[in-house]
């Protein structure tokens, strides 16, 4: 299964969206999610917690696909964020919300078992890119960017990520004690169920 992610300016319409990516990037396997970002409060499925680095009118696009070699492939593009700017993008395992914290915590392939609502997985042995889904994204001068990773493993029907978040910070941490931590969240995409 593939997810991609797409970020587009304000003025882009859907299907002009849709048609920028190439018919051969996706398969009928594939899984996507794409969105304008908009206020926290307009109910959407792609929303911005932090207009001043996810400007609203940008926009998301999330694929996810099989490897060829058994893991998993997601890519995200992104068009009009800030320009010239790092982020770090993981999965997490529940939507967006009104709040960045509605999406919960990251999703692990193998939960810490440590690990509780209040306290979120920090341990390195679990918080890592091979365990969690992982995008460090840089924009160009126009606000966009492309990231894409492999995971050794695949999203179940009932267990997989609800959404993305893109963080403020510009790299993912992978000190222990921090390890997976990004800054405040700064937009979210929900995705699809598998």
């Amino acid at each position: 299964m593939r997810i991609s992610l797409l970020l587009a300016g304000a003025g882009a319409c859907l299907l002009a969206l849709a048609a920028s990516v190439p018919a051969a990037a996706a398969s009928p396997e594939d899984v996507t999610a794409e969105g304008t970002l908009a206020a926290a409060d307009h109910g959407s499925g792609a929303v911005t917690y932090n207009p001043a680095v996810a400007p609203e009118g940008a926009h998301l696009a999330v694929t996810v696909s099989d490897s060829d070699d058994g893991g998993t492939i997601v890519t995200l593009e992104a068009e009009g964020l800030s320009p010239d700017r790092g982020y770090a993008a993981h999965a997490h395992v529940k939507p967006c919300g009104p709040t960045g914290a509605d999406a919960g915590p990251h999703f692990q392939n193998t939960p810490d078992p440590a690990a509780r609502p209040d306290h979120p997985s920090t341990d390195p042995a679990y918080a890592n890119p091979e365990n969690e889904v992982w995008l460090d994204l840089h924009t160009d001068a126009d606000g966009d960017g492309h990231a894409e990773t492999e995971v050794p493993f695949v999203f179940e029907e009932n267990r997989s990520p609800r959404s993305l978040v893109v963080h403020e910070a510009e790299t993912t941490d992978t000190h222990a004690g921090h390890a997976g931590t990004a800054g405040g969240r700064a937009a979210c995409i929900t995705l699809p169920t598998s």
